[in-house]
């Protein structure tokens, strides 16, 4: 019982939020990596939507293995990555040095964001059973693309997510707009 009501009284997104910031102080790593795997999934799955639409309306052409993959990516990197980069950031660029906020965001926006996209395409290929060459391809032919949109889409998003956004809350705000990301990305994996 909190605040005097059980929580039976209480409404349920006020449950799910106590319960999530329950885990996230209990279990911070694990549980930004479990958030993490569910939204990159279901960013998948807004991708295969949004291509079903303009499409034949009786055809439902869901995949499964989209969502694995990128799921499974969220869950072993994004999370557990994204957590210790918001973390080590805090540490190597306090907020009281000069010029913290822009010094933050050019280290995301021009170091761990290159790195970060390159290891999406190479685990994704991976995961979805791609030799080298094939990788080296989709390298060529989407890595740019993919980063400058990466830069044009992000750099306003984790301006605000370094410098305002509370640190617990940095992977989840990033996984909520990851998820149109991830739909866009998924995009260009095809």
């Amino acid at each position: 019982m909190m605040s005097g009501y059980s929580t039976a009284d209480r409404p349920f997104h006020r449950v799910l939020l106590h319960q999530y910031l329950f885990l996230l102080k209990k279990y911070p790593v694990l549980t930004k990596s479990i958030t993490s795997g569910v939204l990159s999934g279901l960013g998948n799955v807004l991708s295969q939507i949004m291509e079903q639409r303009g499409k034949d309306p009786n055809v439902k052409n869901l995949t499964f293995d989209g969502p694995v993959r990128f799921g499974v990516f969220g869950l072993v990197f994004t999370g557990p990555l994204s957590h210790y980069f918001y973390h080590y950031l805090d540490k190597l660029i306090p907020s009281n040095v000069p010029y913290s906020q822009i010094k933050r965001l050019l280290l995301d926006r021009l170091m761990f964001a290159p790195l970060f996209l390159a290891l999406f395409f190479v685990v994704i290929s991976l995961l979805e059973g791609r030799n080298l060459k094939s990788l080296k391809d989709k390298m060529k032919t989407g890595y740019w693309t993919a980063l400058k949109m990466n830069w044009k889409v992000w750099t306003v998003f984790q301006f605000i997510n370094i410098n305002y956004v509370p640190a617990q809350f940095r992977v989840l705000f990033a996984n909520l707009v990851a998820l149109f990301w991830y739909a866009y990305l998924a995009s260009i994996k095809r």
